[in-house]
């Protein structure tokens, strides 16, 4: 199967995910200052989670620049991924309105580790799909991003339990990582 089919689904399934989370913000009651103040919580959760949601789209479609083939097991792979990130609404809906609460930001941190676990299990995936020569595995490289992200995510969860707010300070610096566009398969991609 060619990667196009692929892309396509996975880009409507993230845009919806990004539809789902913006109707979930609510209008502020009333017209002044402060009532958009009484919202900026749940703002922010917003932007970082699409901030994270645009990170994903991005390196999926760096990452099939160069896949050239698409097998089941990369489709359950890419699948295990969507179903992590299709969560990201729910858990930056409860983050927004329990801004500073504990359990909100251990779940939010949970499913961004997930999904960080669901894209490395993607791209060992389509690695494994392609021959040790392939370009996409130069590219790859040792993955150094990849695990330091989640490493960054579980001391962010660990925080998550003792002060939430050193948490989510974790989660954006793991965003704060990879929001310049990883390179690596770009300059493989363009050569």
């Amino acid at each position: 199967m060619k990667t196009s089919r692929l892309e396509a689904f996975s880009d409507g399934v993230i845009a919806i995910i990004i539809t789902i989370m913006v109707l979930g913000l609510k209008v502020p009651e009333e017209t002044g200052f402060y009532s958009l103040l009484e919202r900026m919580p749940a703002f922010l959760s917003y932007m970082l989670s699409f901030i994270y949601l645009g990170i994903y789209w991005n390196n999926h479609h760096h990452l099939f620049q160069l896949t050239e083939k698409v097998s089941g097991k990369i489709l359950w792979a890419n699948l295990h991924l969507l179903f992590w990130l299709s969560l990201i609404p729910i858990s930056t809906s409860w983050v927004g309105r329990g801004y500073g609460a504990t359990v909100p930001a251990v779940l939010y941190g949970m499913i961004l580790l997930m999904s960080a676990v669901a894209f490395l299990i993607l791209v060992n995936t389509i690695l494994n799909n392609h021959h040790k020569e392939h370009s996409l595995h130069r590219a790859i490289g040792k993955k150094r991003k990849e695990k330091l992200s989640i490493i960054i995510n579980i001391i962010g969860i660990v925080f998550a339990f003792y002060q939430p707010f050193t948490g989510i300070f974790c989660y954006i610096l793991v965003a704060l990582i990879w929001f310049i566009p990883d390179k690596r398969i770009e300059n493989i991609a363009n050569k």
